[in-house]
């Protein structure tokens, strides 16, 4: 017991001073700096400054005893030095604070909070868990909102299956992969000014010709994989660095894929958006071509993940399709890890109506060989009657927490509130993040 107890303090003052340690060994290396100085100097001093500070101290001495006297002259000249002593370690403070301050500002200007507190931050960020998230739409850039402030080190795995909108356009026309979904991961892990943020979100109007419908993160996803050849791993490098994003985000695969859906009555759909409007049940998705080749670092952030986080977002468009993509769900089965399926709040007019959070999991199941994933994060709060009558209307629902059949699937459920207290209901991704680091 003392062990571990010796043990658990060992890590909790790693984590204390982790995040500062390369700044204390610089801090160090420039204590030993100074203290080298300060003894050249005192080498140097006896033949080179003493007899001139000898020479203004006997002057200073001789006039001020000849007008207040030997005792008031000594009692002085030792206050004087004492203040010269203070004013002039003030100014350098203050020069060195000032300086450090402008080079920041010119190099750094959206820096908020002080030089030190920022660089501890980042630091204890750097040294988060690994965290893999594996989905698509609203719900995957909801959970990195709220991961992003415990970690940096995120891996989003993204689905490119969209063939709508704004993306499906680009991808008909430009032969590219779905933008849609990496743009809104993207914008979600920035740490960059949202004027930036809203400008990668802003979506043009009706009344804008040719570019009517299309977001500006879309085209300049689009324009930076031209820019790059067709190389869509550089394409995501440069729009990281435009927005200064916390971690990475990475397609499932970067083969040009298509969603096949066998619904009821015995017909086969093609198309995100045709199987979604036809508004029938999924009994089988597939994804073409079936021998896509999965993102070799999407692979291997799996395989070393701390734990991995599947969804929220919608079941048959957001989640199956990623694990369709040969290789993830084998590298989930690898992983040494929790893995945690997060359920939506509400179900979903298209894909999920009716669905409690069970069958949710049942649905994938029924298109993945394999368990993938051992834990389910289910919503137990519930919203106002008002705001729930409001999407009763539209026809959605708040999900059943069925926990007794999630067990019965040889899976632990992890109840709790975390919905957003909002007009909208979905995950509150600070509640979110903060239970799943409880899991690290």
């Amino acid at each position: 017991m003392a062990a571990i107890r010796r043990r658990i303090s060992r890590s909790q003052l790693r984590q204390v001073l982790g995040p500062a340690a390369l700044l204390y060994r610089w801090a160090l290396l420039a204590a030993v700096g100074f203290l080298i100085c300060i003894l050249g100097f005192a080498i140097s001093f006896r033949e080179v400054l003493q007899p001139v500070q000898f020479w203004i101290v006997d002057s200073y001495l001789t006039t001020a005893i000849r007008l207040a006297g030997e005792e008031r002259a000594l009692q002085i000249t030792h206050f004087m030095g004492l203040v010269l002593l203070i004013v002039g370690l003030i100014l350098a403070h203050l020069g060195v604070r000032i300086f450090v301050r402008s080079v920041v500002q010119v190099v750094s200007p959206n820096i908020k909070t002080g030089v030190g507190v920022t660089y501890v931050r980042k630091q204890q960020l750097s040294m988060g868990p690994r965290v893999v998230a594996i989905g698509g739409g609203t719900g995957l850039s909801t959970l990195l909102r709220g991961l992003k402030q415990h970690t940096s080190n995120v891996t989003a795995i993204v689905t490119v299956t969209d063939d709508g909108g704004s993306s499906g356009r680009l991808r008909s026309e430009m032969g590219i992969v779905p933008p849609g979904d990496m743009r809104n991961c993207l914008v979600a892990l920035a740490d960059e000014e949202k004027l930036m943020t809203d400008l990668f979100q802003h979506r043009f109007t009706q009344s804008s010709g040719a570019l009517s419908g299309h977001s500006i993160g879309n085209l300049l996803l689009a324009g930076f994989i031209e820019q790059a050849a067709g190389d869509l791993d550089e394409a995501l490098k440069l729009a990281s660095q435009v927005l200064n994003i916390r971690g990475r985000v990475l397609p499932a695969s970067t083969d040009n894929l298509r969603l096949r859906a066998l619904v009821e009555g015995d017909e086969i759909l093609e198309g995100e958006t045709t199987i979604v409007d036809s508004g029938r049940r999924v009994m089988r998705l597939f994804v073409e071509p079936s021998n896509a080749t999965p993102h070799p670092d999407a692979l291997d952030a799996i395989r070393n993940a701390e734990i991995i986080c599947i969804g929220p977002g919608s079941v048959y468009t957001s989640i199956i399709p990623n694990l369709l993509v040969p290789g993830i769900v084998e590298a989930l089965q690898e992983a040494d890890c929790p893995k945690v399926y997060i359920c939506n709040v509400m179900t979903q007019v298209g894909e999920s109506q009716g669905f409690t959070a069970a069958e949710h999991l049942l649905a994938i199941q029924a298109n993945v060989e394999g368990r993938f994933c051992d834990h389910v994060l289910v919503n137990t709060g519930r919203p106002s009657a008002d705001l729930l009558e409001k999407y009763l209307q539209e026809g959605q629902e708040l999900v059943e927490p069925d926990m007794d059949r999630i067990k019965l699937m040889g899976l632990r459920p992890m109840p709790g509130n975390f919905m957003s207290e909002s007009d909208t209901l979905r995950h509150d991704p600070l509640r979110l993040a903060a239970k799943l680091m409880e899991m690290v």
